[in-house]
């Protein structure tokens, strides 16, 4: 498939405006230097649409709109699990964990860990984070990023590779998380027209031509299978789903590693004004992920209709924009990119904070805010030269570049949790305690893949939660209260939340219960 010129036409108008608006939003009062806290935390001044937008364009990237239509073409709505529960963590995250972490003032994750455990654990932490999202998380963008553009516009994966890192360091680089958080506002907007669009067209399709309703109408006739939103035992996927344990058991612990600990996503509510600022950012957050299957999953569903014999899943998203008129497609390719490069940028401003605020502050202390503020720059630049270096020989050999990022984060989520749920809520939990907990995942996590292969993925990450769990209370115990004095004192922390915020938490909460209740 390729683009028209008018398409083509579309999509530089969005290049152009967006990064007008980048240079525009990044503009400092005259005779201001820019800080450290400016650049990596927005001067802590992100408004809460600013902050929730620009979650929900961080998360959204070409491998969650392709990856998430073609599991709903192969798997059905019980995909949105994904989605739903990620909306439930969100509050969590908003009325428990952002409290301690604005109270705190930090600027990353291994920050935290260092004030609450040891300068041991922020280092193996800030490292291993590093190398996750450089050759992960980034890396995998990128490659996704370049499948989309050249199965979409026809171009060289290579030269779509590089034009989505230059693009993304061009509107981001100089303003830092101020630009990308202030710009995904547009990002959003443009993912939900656009989407919303596609969707529209793809239901009005599947009814011939009798609009939008009848569409979905005709889906959970032709195809009520891909409406069980639990699966049984006997279903070929279940062991992507696994029944119940989606809603009791391991995806939480990917969902509160993802969504509250994670220095890619909580950074945007560490740049908030204030902590009702954040809450607020974090509920409209969840309400996107609440809506957002209509626009990656949906797709996926009519194309079950329409093309019942692709010979990939992943073929789902692309085929569907096959439906879209001249112009519009466009829009929705405009779209595309602008969640991959924003993904890409909110990646590579967190690679910078920890490098530059967590390693090399101790390396070389006491220089000018300037000074580490060039070195976060250099850093984001030094990330993407790295990642599209490796892409090819990292991901080259997957058929699922997707299946990469799940297997080898999923080794090491359940120890990040157990790590901060100690450090957390449990005062006598040291450094010792973490650390094995850390270790722990990685071990036990290898073990369980190669001796209980069968195990549902989700499972496995539950079991070894529990195991680093209970490992890390063993061992801080056994260090007779030397964890104490770092201990986080709850009486202290304000964790009240206006009526405002428990209102739409309640809203949320029974929006979902009624999803699942219906497709149950």
């Amino acid at each position: 498939m390729n683009l028209s010129q008018l398409d083509t036409s579309v999509f530089i108008v969005y290049v152009i405006g967006l990064l007008l608006v980048a240079a525009w939003v990044s503009r400092t009062e005259k005779g201001h230097q820019r800080d450290t806290s400016d650049y990596f935390l927005a001067g802590k001044a992100l408004p809460w649409w600013a902050i929730g937008a620009s979650l929900i364009a961080a998360n959204i990237s070409a491998e969650q709109i392709i990856g998430m239509s073609g599991s709903g073409y192969a798997i059905g709505l019980a995909i949105a699990s994904y989605e739903w529960l990620a909306a439930i963590t969100l509050l969590v995250v908003g009325k428990y964990f952002l409290p301690i972490f604005l109270a705190k003032g930090i600027y990353t994750m291994p920050q935290f860990l260092e004030q609450r455990f040891d300068s041991r654990v922020r280092t193996v932490m800030a490292v291993f984070w590093l190398g996750v999202y450089v050759l992960v998380n980034l890396t995998s963008i990128l490659w996704l990023g370049g499948l989309a553009i050249e199965s979409v516009a026809g171009v060289d994966m290579f030269f779509g590779m590089v034009f989505l890192a230059l693009f993304s360091v061009a509107y981001s680089l100089y303003g830092g998380l101020k630009a990308v958080a202030l710009t995904d506002i547009i990002q959003v907007t443009l993912l939900v027209v656009g989407g919303l669009i596609l969707s529209y067209l793809a239901l009005d399709a599947v009814s011939d031509g009798n609009g939008m309703l009848a569409g979905f109408v005709t889906l959970t006739e032709r195809v009520p299978e891909k409406f069980d939103m639990i699966l049984s035992p006997d279903n070929p996927h279940y062991a992507s789903l696994p029944g119940l344990s989606v809603l009791l058991g391991g995806m939480w612990v990917m969902h509160f590693s993802y969504w509250g600990f994670n220095q890619y996503i909580i950074q945007r509510a560490l740049g908030a004004k204030d902590l009702n600022e954040a809450r607020k950012g974090i509920v409209f957050a969840a309400y996107l992920k609440v809506f957002l299957p209509i626009i990656v999953v949906l797709p996926g569903l009519a194309a079950a209709v329409l093309y019942p014999s692709l010979s990939a899943s992943d073929q789902a998203y692309p085929e569907m924009m096959k439906l879209m008129p001249t112009g519009l497609k466009g829009l929705i390719f405009a779209a595309l990119v602008a969640a991959i490069v924003s993904s890409l940028a909110s990646m590579c401003n967190s690679i910078s904070t920890i490098f530059t605020m967590d390693i090399y502050t101790h390396l070389a202390p006491n220089r000018s805010q300037r000074h580490y503020v060039n070195m976060g720059r250099m850093v984001s630049l030094s990330a993407l030269g790295i990642a599209m270096v490796v892409a090819q020989p990292l991901l080259g050999q997957f058929d699922q570049a997707f299946q990469y990022i799940q297997e080898f984060t999923g080794f090491f989520t359940p120890g990040i949790v157990a790590i901060f749920l100690l450090g957390l809520f449990y005062k006598k939990a040291n450094g010792n305690g973490a650390l094995t907990a850390a270790v722990g995942s990685a071990v036990l996590s290898f073990a369980l893949k190669i001796l209980w292969p069968e195990l549902p993925f989700i499972d496995r990450v539950g079991l070894v939660f529990l195991a680093c769990l209970g490992l890390g209370l063993l061992v801080s115990h056994m260090g007779k209260g030397d964890g104490e004095a770092k201990a986080i004192h709850l009486q202290d922390i304000h964790f009240a939340s206006k009526p405002s915020f428990n209102f739409a938490a309640l809203g949320v909460v029974i929006i979902l219960a009624a999803l699942y209740a219906t497709w149950w």
